[in-house]
Parts: C-alpha cells; structure tokens; sequence
C-alpha cells in the first residue's frame, strides 16, 4: 500500500468528519419546508459554520480523488470511512463527553475492520472492465436502490426518513467516487478534451449535488448519529462493489481471504453504527415545526 494513498486518503477522512458535523449543526436549524427540496441549500448557504463544513467536504472529496487516481478504490473507500472517527473527535470536544466503553470498541472495531480488509484482500489494478452493459448495470442498481430509499424515505421523514436519505447518498457518493476515478483516467490518458467528451464527469457532478440534496435533508430532520452511520457504511460498500465490478479492481479469492475481507467490512460497520450512536455525537435540534428559522453563526 502506498504511503502517499494512506495520507491522502486518512486527510480526506479528517476533513469530510469535521465538514460533516459543522454541516448537521448548521442544517438542524433550517426549515423543515425544505425537506428534499433545492431550497435546503439555498437557504444553508447563507449560514457561515454550514459554508464551512462543505468548503471542509470539498478538500476531502479533493484529496479523495487524488487517491483515488493513485489508489484502487477498494484501498481508497475503507481509509474514508475513517471519517467517522474524526467526526467523533470533533464532537467529543463539543459535547466534553468521555468515549468510555462503547467508544473504545466502535473505534477498535472500525480500524481493525479497515486493517483486516486491506490486509487480507491486498487490492490490486487490474484491467477495468470494458463491456458497457456491465457498467451501466452496476451504476443502474445503485441509482436504482438510492431512488427506492429516497422514496420510503419522504413518507417516514421524521422516523426512519433519515436513516434511509443517508443510505441512499452513500450508495450515490460510492458510484460518484468510481466515476471520479475514471474521469481521472480520461483526464491523464487525454487531457481535457478526453474529459470534458465523456459523461462521467457531469455524472459526477449530478451524483454530487443530488447526494448533497439527501445528506443535507437527512442532517435536517434528524441527529448526526442516526444519519452520519449509515452514510458512512454505504459508501464503501457501494464503492467496492463498482471497483471490483468494473474498474477492474483486483482482491484475493481464497477461502481465507474472503473470510477475512468479510469479517473485516462487517467490522467496519459494526464499528460505525457504535461510533455513530455515541452520546459524544451531536444530538441536534431537529424539530417538527415548518416554521423553524436558519440559526445564522
């Protein structure tokens, strides 16, 4: 594993935790008449600490995709998931409260699972997948899913409504990432003009604001523990899919392996729901009130 992938992965983490937890601050107080809608965003942008939380998530995803094009992004997306760890960090020192048990097992568990995975499945290039259809097929399910978790999610918006617009944007940011890696490759295989003539990059683009849309409504209506656990586990898990299933991103396939690589993704996620239920996250003011007011700090 390269060093430099490590270090540009592990930051991208820092700054997408830290942006998320100023994100769901400032989100908690916008009006629930925004709920999935793009005003969400128009209204958020008039708040300084939620520009601060995306001008946060924006050097992540950054440094993100400079991993990405120096990593396999079945490296890459576990390292990210680490974003949890800093987000608990950050809310530990505004809440003053201890990690205690439960704390300690969620953070072994999530960097064990990280190590256990890596180490175990060793991902590797390999010669991406060329046939358009298995492309199409993949991304189609992912959009598919986030569609019918987007869904459900309007109809129960104060209940599990969060829970299922954040699984939803983090099966859209897992393809957005694998789509970013390719927009790299065109990029350095033909400059601009090889970007710029392909559909990735506006995919990346849609895939990114309408994610935004989601995490932002699910930040909205409900505490970052309920939210920020399920985007975190879905992200990679979609990312590895679209790695494996057509970057042509390489893991071993031995019994072993396979056991370990799968005991170590049921540990990362396993470690973010403890991490993400913590009582150090923000609990949030989300109130049932249309007529709450952006609180402007």
């Amino acid at each position: 594993m390269s060093v430099l992938v490590l270090i540009l992965a592990v930051s991208a983490a820092c700054c997408l935790g830290f942006g998320f937890v100023l994100q769901q601050n400032a989100a908690s107080h916008a009006p629930l008449s925004d709920f999935l809608s793009p005003r969400l965003l128009l209204d958020l942008i008039r708040v300084p600490r939620w520009l601060g939380g995306i001008g946060l998530m924006v050097c992540g995803m950054v440094l993100g995709a400079i991993a990405l094009g120096k990593g396999e992004i079945s490296l890459v997306e576990p390292l990210l998931a680490t974003n949890l760890l800093f987000a608990l960090a950050l809310s530990r020192h505004q809440t003053k409260q201890a990690l205690g048990r439960q704390g300690w097992t969620g953070l072994v568990l999530l960097a064990g699972g990280v190590t256990a995975f890596i180490v175990a499945g060793q991902p590797q290039a390999g010669d991406a997948v060329t046939d358009p259809l298995r492309h199409w097929l993949i991304i189609g399910i992912m959009v598919g899913l986030a569609l019918v978790l987007t869904t459900y999610a309007k109809r129960s918006r104060l209940s599990s409504g969060p829970v299922l617009l954040s699984l939803a944007a983090g099966l859209l940011y897992g393809v957005q990432d694998a789509l970013t890696r390719v927009s790299g490759q065109r990029f350095g295989a033909g400059g601009w003009s090889e970007l710029l003539t392909g559909w990735q990059p506006y995919a990346v683009l849609v895939l990114g604001v309408t994610g935004l849309v989601l995490v932002q409504s699910a930040f909205e209506t409900a505490p970052l523990r309920m939210s920020l656990p399920a985007l975190t586990a879905a992200q990679p898990l979609a990312g590895i899919v679209c790695g494996v299933g057509f970057l042509g991103d390489q893991l071993r396939t031995d019994v072993g392996a396979l056991a370990w690589q799968a005991a170590g993704l049921t540990s990362i996620v396993a470690g973010i729901v403890l991490l993400g239920l913590h009582p150090a996250m923000p609990a949030g003011t989300a109130e049932a009130e249309p007529s709450r007011d952006l609180q402007r700090h």
